[in-house]
């Protein structure tokens, strides 16, 4: 309690004491004469008064006790903001779920990996800064700006591109922002050679990891710094275009490119967010032939960052630890699945090569037969088991059944016939080419028929917008590419047509 409070309060105390002593020997006095026609109205007068004095108590308690808490604005003030509580419950739930997602990884490193780094988001939830990162190429100025937003150096200034290395951080505060300002100067992007990709991508990290994102450029837009702006601004980085370097234009110049910037940059930022400004001046010569350095020239942009962070910050705060949450799931996701892939590959690949073996040892009477003994119903339910899928065999053979008629009526088992006939230049007898073509076709056809329902369970069971046909017409497509049409010749004869011929007791040289 300040010396104000503790004054005004002893003074209120005395008051209130001296207007009590007064008013108990007036009220003797006062009642003893009115007593004297009335005992019943003294009484009442007494006990109207009594009353009186009681609410002056109560007042009295109550002001003391105001006095006594701390304001609230001086509870608000030492409490941070709160972010919105629906964005961050999203997030903790998506970690929740992450979590349970990465049990299923058996790459220790990639889990503990993923496992880290949810913890890290998870910290994020509580912490007390806006994350700003200065993202653009070496030469737009970029360690300029960090180095005027802080009023010291913060990197050397004016070197050639790359002399930004790794992303360098500072802290300061923004009046009327409730939170720090950590702010990130990154590595330049768009440079030549693999040092110069190696900085690009850890400068595009630090970007997606940025509460607000300056994009800096010293002039027109390219293509590619275009690109690159569209994609950030699509995965949700709220951005600012700083247009730097603008005292080496004229007005008329510099009003034109503003208008050309904005324009090109219409569909992703506001044109408010567009700003101009100049972090390092180039030197002027005075009359008196002194040279001067101008201050920066930032206004606009300590503007518009207030703004955004003062009036946005704890949804952009939120906002960005919904989306690092929702990225690291989709890696987890993506990790699973190409663990899920290599598995199921390998079992397509298992029964490729059962259903060639056995179709050259059985032929059959005809392509339809051949093309139905290619798509085997176990492989369909040890596919799903990888997918975590449960599929009974009655199902598997209605999807084996289906598949089989795509087959034929896409022309893929007449397709795999020729192209057995073409590859396959062995030199045996009539009977032993042909059951040679009708086994590495049922292995060809088993593989384009597993690699199909490996997709149909990726899409958590369904062919997607194209249908069953489509599907499998990409996989066709996929798997007879001259390289690959090749590398499976070698592996069929090896194990289809070297085993047919020894059990045949064909031991003649293939014709090459």
């Amino acid at each position: 309690m300040n010396r104000f409070r503790i004054l005004t309060l002893v003074s209120g105390i005395v008051l209130i004491l001296g207007m009590v002593l007064w008013l108990t020997g007036t009220l003797s006095q006062f009642y003893t004469a009115v007593a004297s026609a009335s005992v019943l109205l003294a009484n009442i007068l007494l006990l109207v008064v009594l009353l009186l004095l009681a609410t002056l108590i109560g007042a009295l308690i109550y002001y003391f006790i105001q006095f006594s808490q701390p304001s609230d604005r001086s509870s608000t003030s030492k409490s941070l903001p709160e972010a919105p509580p629906e964005k961050i419950d999203a997030a903790g739930e998506n970690l929740s779920a992450i979590r349970q997602q990465v049990t299923q990884i058996q790459d220790e490193i990639a889990r503990q990996a993923l496992l880290e780094r949810s913890h890290r988001i998870e910290a994020d939830l509580k912490r007390d800064y806006l994350h700003v990162v200065i993202f653009g190429t070496g030469s737009a100025g970029k360690t300029s700006i960090a180095n005027a937003i802080l009023g010291r150096v913060a990197g050397e200034v004016g070197a050639p591109m790359g002399t930004t290395t790794v992303g360098t951080t500072y802290r300061f505060r923004f009046k009327q922002v409730d939170r720090a300002i950590w702010i990130t100067d990154t590595p330049g992007i768009l440079e030549a050679d693999v040092i110069g990709t190696e900085r690009e991508q850890q400068a595009r990290q630090l970007a997606t990891e940025a509460d607000l994102l300056l994009f800096v450029v010293d002039n027109d837009l390219r293509q590619s710094e275009q690109d690159v702006l569209r994609r950030l601004v699509e995965m949700g980085k709220r951005s600012l275009l700083v247009f730097n370097k603008v005292d080496l234009y004229t007005q008329e110049d510099l009003e034109a490119l503003l208008i050309q910037l904005k324009g090109r940059v219409a569909e992703q930022i506001d044109p408010d967010d567009v700003v101009a400004i100049a972090a390092q001046p180039q030197a002027v010569t005075l009359d008196t032939g002194e040279r001067v350095q101008p201050q920066p020239y930032l206004s606009p942009l300590l503007r518009r960052m207030a703004a955004v962070l003062r009036s946005e910050g704890e949804s952009l705060l939120a906002d960005n630890i919904l989306l690092q949450a929702q990225r690291l799931g989709d890696e987890a996701r993506s990790v699973i699945d190409d663990q899920r892939r290599r598995e199921a590959e390998k079992i397509v690949d298992r029964f490729q090569w059962i259903s060639g073996g056995v179709v050259s040892l059985t032929p059959l009477p005809g392509v339809d037969l051949l093309a139905a003994a290619a798509i085997n119903a176990q492989m369909v339910i040890e596919l799903g088991q990888v997918y975590g899928c449960r599929v009974n065999l009655e199902h598997a053979r209605e999807l084996a059944f289906s598949l089989s008629k795509t087959l034929v009526g896409l022309g893929v088992v007449k397709g795999a016939v020729e192209l057995s006939n073409l590859a396959l230049k062995v030199n045996v007898g009539t009977l032993v080419v042909g059951q040679a073509v009708q086994g590495v076709s049922a292995a060809y056809l088993t593989r384009i028929a597993g690699r199909s329902f490996i997709e149909y369970f990726r899409r958590d069971q369904t062919w997607g917008d194209g249908g069953m046909m489509d599907v499998v017409q990409q996989q066709f497509q996929l798997n007879r590419r001259d390289e690959f049409v090749k590398a499976f010749i070698r592996e069929a004869t090896e194990r289809i047509v070297t085993p047919l011929k020894q059990s045949l007791g064909d031991t003649r040289p293939n014709s090459d």
